[in-house]
C-alpha cells in the first residue's frame, strides 16, 4: 500500500486530535484534586499525613500539579506538562503501592484508578508528541511532509505532532 501524502496528513490529524483529548482528560483528572489539596480537604490531609508529608508535600504537590495542568493546556509547552505529571503521579502511584494500599478509605480504588489514567495519559501524550520533546524529539525523524515544521529545526510555537 502507497502512503500518499493525504493519508500523511489524516494520520498526522489523528495523532494532534488524540493528543489534546488526552492532554484535557489529564489536565481535568489533577485539576479537580487541587481544590481538595489546597483547603486541606480531610481525605487530603489523611493521604498527606499518611506518607508523612503534611502538609508540605500536599502543597508541593498542588502547586506542581497545577503547573502541570497549564503546561497541559498550552500547545508549546504540552511535553513538558506531560512529563511533569508522569513524575507527580508516578509518587502517587508508589505511595498506593507502599503505603495506603490500593483502596483509601473505603474509596474502592478510584484515586489509584484515577491515578493509573493520568499514567497511562500523560505516557501517551509523550509518545504523540514525541518530535516535541527536548534534545531526544529530532531522533524520532523529520515528516516528509514538506510543509512540517519538524522537517527543519523545530518550532515551538506550533503544533507538532
Amino acid at each position: 500500500m502507497t502512503v500518499t501524502p493525504s493519508m500523511q496528513a489524516g494520520e498526522r490529524r489523528i495523532a494532534r486530535v488524540s493528543a489534546w483529548i488526552l492532554q484535557l482528560l489529564v489536565a481535568a483528572i489533577l485539576f479537580q484534586t487541587l481544590f481538595f489539596k489546597f483547603s486541606g480537604a480531610e481525605e487530603s490531609r489523611y493521604i498527606f499525613t499518611k506518607v508523612g508529608a503534611e502538609p508540605v508535600g500536599r502543597y508541593a504537590s498542588a502547586v506542581a500539579e497545577l503547573l502541570a495542568v497549564i503546561l497541559l493546556l498550552v500547545p508549546r509547552f504540552a511535553v513538558y506538562g506531560a512529563a511533569l505529571s508522569l513524575v507527580v503521579i508516578s509518587g502517587a502511584i508508589g505511595a498506593h503501592l507502599t503505603r495506603l494500599g490500593i483502596v483509601v478509605r473505603g474509596d474502592g480504588g478510584l484515586l489509584f484508578g484515577l491515578a493509573l489514567v493520568v499514567f497511562f495519559g500523560s505516557a501517551a501524550i509523550l509518545v504523540l508528541r514525541r518530535k516535541q520533546i527536548p534534545f531526544i524529539g529530532e531522533r524520532f525523524g523529520a515528516s516528509t511532509d514538506a510543509q512540517s515544521p519538524a522537517r527543519t529545526t523545530p518550532h515551538y510555537d506550533r503544533e507538532v505532532v
